[in-house]
């Protein structure tokens, strides 16, 4: 029905965005080498671009770092399946965001923080730090890194028509080229980014909704929305009922009370791939930075989720029948590519400008992240300590493109399409989340908890993510039902929906800690607790007006599509 091919003036829609991010990536890069005199810099200011970045820049770069083509492609596909309940992990993001800015920041800011093993070793020992080093390193190159490359690379082959092998080596170029000028470029590029992201995402958005409206005989994006809501009722649900197939991937109101708080609070307080835009500035601007980002978070499934609904009541309504299907089988995340591929001329273009700049930013803000822990963390700690500023910043090059070209070669061999982009990499981090989110909390505001206990929470909370998953193979969990906190998978088999699993690790992991620092003090143990004082945490008052404003629109939001 429709060509999945780019017309000429696409492809100058999309030329024309990347000689843009190009020639202001080379400008900022060219304006900060002639500022200090050198090409090289320090490590601190090529890793974190310190206190160099706006609030506006720290906003845009937290928002290009964390949506990509998981959102895109596999939000959109949620949002066929399932609906607006998706939204959840966008707008419970937005409140997130709001306590790491109020808590979390000002204790990095204050005890000199740049990377997450550093904060483990200051605050807990060597020993933890390179445990959680080398896990987080093999996390972002082995789950991130590819599953951004290989879903990025899918969805530009589908609309473009183009080899998908080419799509991925591509991507894995451009984001390179941002990536070698190290925290600065990509913190301003991503502005533009984002312009483009939102710009190109709203547009599909617009048409997606215009499109219903036309198919039903009337006009406007008003009455597509009202169409949609008449003719996809259920998918206008944020909290779902036990009866909902559904269930088992957002069990009812744990999206608001249990397991998301812990995805969320670990995603975006204790990564370093997202603080490490923050660390950089001072607190005031970290602050108001992160509190842009979350106003663009309740946004976000406007452009996400949206055209996924819409493209599901088109294919209710056989417009999208034949190209939703793939190998016989329907295939939800499809949905965001098939609505690109009905765009007109131009504006495709642009849209597929916004899939890629929302593919390379993350890619770029990930191998940044790789490389600061790799050479701060690793290579400065054990393999050269006497290294100059000039041999780090060389170092964390090689690093970036090492890490991409790993990346290129693992990723088609993970089978990442066939489980679904954005729940193979909610499963696998979830594997780990719980335990270090445990680590980190009790790390910030409890003085006594020891370096054992935080040893715990690292290695015990993976083994029991592992024992809780695999638990229904060896146990009758029906029992549990009656509570919530079991319900029937696909095969019939009872088992304990994700989020609330990752909430039971959490609170297994906070228990065991508290008592091993105690039973530890108690004989003698020293720690090392960080520097917290009340004072840290006084918001300024443009701030407090900004966290009213997110609390207000988030609870009529929800009070609305409960």
């Amino acid at each position: 029905m429709h060509q999945n091919q780019l017309a000429t003036i696409d492809y100058i829609v999309f030329f024309v965005y990347f000689l843009i991010v190009a020639s202001y990536g080379i400008w900022i890069y060219r304006r900060k080498s002639g500022h200090d005199g050198t090409l090289e810099g320090d490590s601190k200011d090529y890793f974190l671009a310190e206190g160099s970045l706006t609030w506006w820049a720290i906003g845009s770069s937290l928002i290009a770092s964390n949506i990509s083509a998981e959102q895109f492609v596999g939000m959109s596909g949620s949002g066929f399946k399932m609906g607006l309940a998706i939204a959840t992990y966008e707008w419970m993001a937005a409140i997130t965001l709001v306590i790491v800015a109020t808590f979390f920041i000002p204790v990095y800011l204050k005890n000199h923080i740049f990377t997450m093993p550093q904060f483990l070793s200051q605050r807990y020992n060597s020993t933890v730090a390179m445990i959680m080093a080398i896990f987080w390193l093999a996390l972002y190159v082995v789950v991130n890194l590819t599953s951004i490359l290989y879903l990025g690379a899918i969805a530009i082959s589908s609309i473009a028509g183009l080899n998908l092998n080419f799509c991925m080596y591509a991507l894995a170029a451009f984001a390179v080229i941002i990536t070698l000028g190290g925290m600065k470029v990509i913190g301003f590029t991503d502005v533009i980014q984002v312009f483009f992201l939102i710009l190109g995402g709203l547009a599909t958005t617009y048409l997606a909704l215009n499109l219903v409206a036309t198919h039903y005989g009337t006009s406007g994006v008003v009455n597509g929305f009202n169409l949609m809501t008449q003719h996809a009722g259920d998918h206008f649900q944020m909290i779902f009922k036990r009866d909902n197939p559904n269930y088992i991937d957002l069990p009812g109101l744990t999206v608001l009370l249990g397991g998301m708080w812990i995805v969320n609070l670990n995603y975006w307080g204790c990564n370093q791939y997202i603080t490490q835009r923050a660390l950089g500035a001072d607190l005031p601007t970290a602050r108001a930075g992160i509190l842009f980002a979350a106003f663009l978070k309740l946004l976000m499934p406007v452009i996400v989720v949206l055209p996924g609904i819409a493209a599901f009541v088109l294919y209710k309504s056989n417009v999208f029948s034949g190209e939703m299907m793939q190998n016989g089988e329907l295939n939800p995340d499809r949905a965001y590519p098939v609505l690109l591929n009905i765009l007109p001329v131009g504006l495709k273009g642009l849209s597929f400008a916004a899939l890629t700049a929302a593919v390379v930013a993350s890619l770029a803000g990930k191998a940044n992240s790789i490389a600061t822990i790799f050479t701060l963390d690793i290579y400065k700690k054990v393999i050269n300590p006497e290294a100059s500023e000039k041999t780090l910043v060389a170092t964390g090059k090689i690093a970036v493109v090492v890490a991409m070209i790993l990346g290129v070669l693992i990723a088609p061999h993970l089978g990442i399409d066939k489980k679904g982009g954005f729940q193979y990499i909610q499963e696998y981090t979830g594997f780990v989340s719980p335990g270090i989110f445990a680590m980190f909390i009790l790390g910030f505001f409890w003085k006594k908890t020891t370096s054992t206990a935080a040893l715990f929470a690292t290695i015990g909370g993976f083994l029991l993510s592992v024992m809780f998953k695999f638990l229904p193979t060896y146990a009758d969990l029906s029992f549990l039902a009656p509570f919530g906190f079991s319900v029937k998978n696909a095969a019939g088999v009872y088992e304990i929906p994700f989020l609330d699993r990752m909430g039971f690790v959490f609170i297994i992991c906070i228990v065991m800690m508290i008592i091993i620092s105690l039973f530890e003090t108690g004989r003698g143990v020293k720690t090392n607790g960080l520097e917290v004082d009340r004072s840290m945490f006084k918001p300024q008052p443009s701030f407090t007006i900004g966290v009213a404003a997110i609390v207000v629109i988030l609870t009529t939001l929800y009070t609305i599509y409960w």
